[in-house]
């Protein structure tokens, strides 16, 4: 018995939650969690959220300004103006949420300032930012009674007519979105979950590569239903390695040592202890992070070392342990006191600038299907994220949608007739080890082959590597039962497949895609 719910939502970070507060007094909502409720990207986000707030010395012109340069030249216009301009009315939704930011003694936000920002406008709460605004919006959403949450539910696949019997190709008219079925992964049945309206708010695809800052569940799986559907995907070139992730080996995922500590004072320093961000860039440890990654990557190279290292030895000890706490308590775990040492980094994976296309109200290119946060690409972004402007994207994309969906919900009916998920003639695999040492293939790829620096022959390398994992994948999943995992690693393949085909159609250097065979721009 398919269950049926005005709205679908899947994903549980501030894109999916903010979509499900704002819709919720319009109809009955569903949302499908991969894990639990607070297992997001938005929850491991450190530094803050971007915003003009003080309107003396900052203004959105600086803002969009500061987000274009970023964004190397292919931004989104319209999309920039709309997340700036729409912010200040976002943070004020999430104070009235119960997010707590935090204030100077003036009562004032006390802003940060971060890579690439002309001025100081991150909000934040302490050095965990992203945990406040989750548990914020986990009580609201815990309180409403229109609400439903499903944790432990694996979207598998998004529903449309191709599972009418209709043949759906990438240029077939209106494609629409029905709904998904989900894997429950408490009693291993596939579930059908009929919706009027579906948001996808999957979060990221961190976990294509060996090492990554994102949860274990940022596995692409939006992205790669979306493929699957023949949806429109683009930017998928552009993977936004965080610069500095904290280097301990067999650690996963990496934890994060935010950009803040960089706006802060901390720099940047050989394995030897020399500061070298000046050599690639006069603004030094506060650079963007394309150029910041690329110059630690070089400098590792250079000198053969796993890692660099980041010091603020020279900081207020007691004021880096209030301004940073978890970082200091993380690292003093590991016999790092990072008033006195240097702290161990290296890049890693840590945020897609492309994704799932959508127009100005979120929409995707499949009717009815909607996308916001990591998962989607709005144009803001181009080709290198400003550090604090995914939180507010997903937020002011989550409203555009809600104030979209709620016009078009009272003309929409549900699909009768979706035929439940049909898993004749499979069986359970017969080894585990095949999904995971497949799994460590296609990561071990990525992070080899189209890592940070990239070639002609690295992405033809690993297309061709790929492609062997395609097909091995494709086969085991048509004969066995359902799982979580080797729907993840069907869905990485998937992802891994459109940044491959994407970087090698992109014949220059821009953002975060450097190529040694186009190391310019082609400025046309």
């Amino acid at each position: 018995m398919a269950k049926q719910f005005d709205f679908l939502v899947i994903g549980s970070g501030i894109a999916g939650l903010s979509f499900a507060l704002k819709v919720a007094n319009k109809g009955n909502v569903a949302i499908l969690c991969k894990t639990t409720l607070d297992e997001t990207n938005t929850t491991l986000a450190q530094g803050g959220i971007s915003s003009v707030t003080n309107t003396v010395l900052d203004n959105y012109e600086k803002h969009i300004q500061d987000t274009l340069i970023a964004g190397d030249g292919i931004c989104n216009l319209k999309a920039v103006e709309k997340v700036v301009k729409n912010a200040p009315s976002q943070i004020q939704q999430l104070l009235e949420w119960g997010v707590d930011f935090d204030k100077s003694q003036d009562g004032t936000f006390d802003l940060h300032r971060e890579g690439g920002h002309s001025e100081f406008r991150i909000l934040h709460h302490k050095d965990s930012t992203g945990a406040e605004i989750q548990q914020s919006l986990i009580k609201c959403i815990k309180n409403h009674p229109n609400i439903h949450v499903f944790e432990h539910h694996f979207a598998v696949d998004i529903i449309t007519q191709h599972h009418l019997g209709e043949i759906v190709t990438r240029h077939t008219p209106n494609i629409e979105c029905y709904g998904v079925y989900a894997l429950n992964q408490k009693n291993r049945q596939i579930d059908t979950f009929l919706g009027k309206i579906t948001l996808l708010a999957t979060g990221g695809i961190g976990n294509v590569y060996k090492t990554t800052t994102n949860p274990l569940v940022a596995t692409g799986d939006g992205i790669a239903m979306v493929h699957r559907a023949r949806g429109f995907i683009r930017d998928m070139e552009f993977v936004q390695f965080h610069p500095t992730a904290l280097y301990y080996q067999g650690e996963r995922p990496s934890f994060l040592i935010t950009e803040a500590i960089r706006g802060y004072g901390a720099e940047l320093r050989t394995i030897s202890g020399k500061e070298f961000m000046h050599k690639y860039d006069k603004r030094g440890s506060l650079a963007p992070r394309d150029i910041v990654a690329r110059a630690i990557d070089t400098e590792m190279k250079k000198s053969g070392s796993e890692h660099v290292y980041l010091d603020v030895t020279h900081k207020n000890a007691e004021e880096t342990k209030e301004h940073f706490p978890t970082i200091y308590q993380k690292c003093l775990s590991l016999g790092i006191d990072i008033t006195k040492d240097y702290i161990p980094v290296a890049p890693a994976a840590h945020y897609l600038c492309g994704g799932i296309v959508v127009n100005e109200n979120a929409e995707s290119s499949i009717r009815r299907l909607y996308a916001a946060g990591e998962c989607s690409c709005t144009g803001l972004h181009g080709a290198n994220r400003l550090a604090s402007n995914s939180l507010i994207e997903a937020i002011v994309y989550a409203d555009a949608a809600a104030k979209d969906a709620i016009t078009r919900i009272d003309g929409l009916k549900f699909k009768s007739s979706i035929p439940d998920w049909n898993d004749e003639g499979t069986r359970l695999p017969e080894e585990m080890i095949l999904i995971t040492q497949s799994f460590k293939e296609v990561q071990q790829i990525m992070s080899s082959y189209v890592g940070i620096v990239r070639s002609n022959l690295r992405l033809k390398r690993a297309m061709s590597r790929l492609e062997i994992l395609f097909r091995e994948t494709e086969n085991l999943f048509n004969r066995s039962v359902v799982s979580r995992e080797i729907c993840e690693l069907r869905n990485i393949i998937s992802v891994a497949y459109l940044i491959i085909k994407q970087a090698s159609m992109r014949k220059e250097s821009r953002g975060l895609h450097y190529t040694i065979d186009y190391p310019q721009k082609n400025n046309f």
